[in-house]
């Protein structure tokens, strides 16, 4: 349908008469789309905040602690502690195709890192070097662990940005530098930061097998953690079973003890989260939507109000010709010129209200980053466009019945 200049010139000119039932018409729909954006873009903020929170650790990754038993097994009493040893590191590798970085853990604990006369107290991981995808370690000098460090027991040491900053001065070089930690000298090899902020780089790494050395650990093992590629939930859950099966063989422990070694799938955490996030989505859509209704009956009601006001107009121009789509085209052309433009100033409000609000509050661990995407304004606006079509049918349609005849008698 082609809209000529005196349509809208028509349509402006009903608007500017009632300038003030025309607003209060707009601001109910304005102001559900508004709430509708601010909504979508504080539900947003929250899943930032608690994806930046999984953001440390892979999401397709399974960690593996060690436990005690809570049920007796074979003559063996509940209360047994799980030892994890280098061979489970070895038995948890070769358990599942899907398993593609592995590391086990040793734990130090926390030990003075000095460098001439700097020092500080850091937390020291004994891993392997699988644990730099593990813990989505982003190495900005030098590199991380590699699998000849473990092999001839090198004393390296990857060390956090934080660390770095602490130790060397004047932004001074560490790569080749040795530092010590406690009175024992290890070479610096590399420098990461972690997606996770500076509480994670306030540590450094060094080789599992150099630490079970040189800090009487023998053969033993605290945790072991491996990722899991592109598998499924579902194929997790098997590599669960399999690994809980496997490992009450070599410990002797009831299989279905929970308590002998606990397992924190990370993949089965993140998806539970997200399913979360989506149904709080759909939940502010459908308050969204709803407040948007209320402005399209309120669109309806007014209009069916222009329809009445103008019936002898539309009987006159029937009567000379006009057709009863012209008549139900003009009538949903000024509901959804109103819509369309209360909702675009709404829908502008709320992204510019996000937007100062990523400007100026600083990034929290639970909100980060709220935003409305353009996809989201794409479908408010077409939202919009259908809203006034919807609130202008009605009223349309009543306006194409009426008769010439009968609209020239009305009073």
């Amino acid at each position: 349908m082609i809209i000529d200049r005196d349509k809208w010139q028509e349509i402006f000119s009903t608007i500017n008469k009632n300038k003030l039932r025309t607003f209060l018409t707009g601001f109910s729909v304005a102001w559900g789309i508004f709430m509708l954006i601010i909504l979508l873009g504080s539900g947003r903020g929250l899943q930032n905040g608690v994806q930046h929170q999984f953001a440390d650790n892979a999401t397709n990754s399974l960690w593996v602690y060690q436990g005690l038993t809570t049920k007796p097994y074979k003559g063996i009493n509940a209360g047994h502690r799980i030892q994890f040893t280098n061979a489970d590191y070895l038995r948890t590798k070769r358990l599942d195709s899907h398993i593609n970085h592995i590391s086990g853990r040793y734990r130090v604990g926390s030990k003075t890192i000095s460098y001439k006369n700097n020092y500080g107290s850091y937390s020291i991981s004994a891993v392997d070097p699988g644990q730099r995808y593990i813990e989505n370690t982003d190495i900005t000098q030098g590199r991380f662990l590699n699998r000849l460090d473990l092999n001839h027991y090198n004393k390296v040491i990857v060390i956090g940005d934080v660390v770095r900053k602490d130790l060397f001065k004047n932004g001074a070089n560490p790569i080749g530098k040795y530092v010590k930690v406690g009175d024992i000298p290890f070479e610096v090899i590399g420098v990461f930061k972690s997606a996770g902020g500076n509480g994670e780089m306030r540590k450094v790494y060094i080789p599992v097998s150099t630490a079970q050395r040189v800090f009487n650990g023998g053969n033993r093992l605290n945790q072991i953690m491996f990722t899991v590629g592109d598998a499924t939930l579902k194929q997790t859950r098997n590599i669960e079973k399999k690994l809980r099966v496997e490992f009450a063989k070599a410990h002797h422990f009831d299989p279905t003890d929970r308590r002998a070694i606990h397992i924190s799938n990370n993949l089965q955490e993140y998806e539970k989260v997200m399913n979360l996030f989506l149904g709080i989505r759909i939940f502010i859509w459908i308050i969204g939507i709803g407040t948007i209704i209320a402005g399209i009956v309120g669109v309806s009601n007014i209009m069916m109000i222009v329809v009445k006001e103008r019936t002898k107009e539309i009987g006159i121009r029937k009567a000379l010709g006009a057709t009863p789509r012209s008549i139900v085209g003009l009538i949903l052309l000024e509901s959804v010129v109103i819509t369309s433009l209360a909702g675009y100033l709404g829908l502008m409000a709320g992204v510019g209200l996000l937007e100062l609000v990523n400007k100026y509050m600083p990034p929290s661990d639970f909100f980060r980053n709220p935003e409305a995407n353009i996809y989201i304004a794409l479908t408010a606006m077409a939202l919009l466009v259908v809203a006034g079509a919807i609130a202008g049918f009605i009223p349309a349609r009543k306006a194409a019945s009426i008769k010439p005849i009968d609209a020239l008698r009305d009073e």
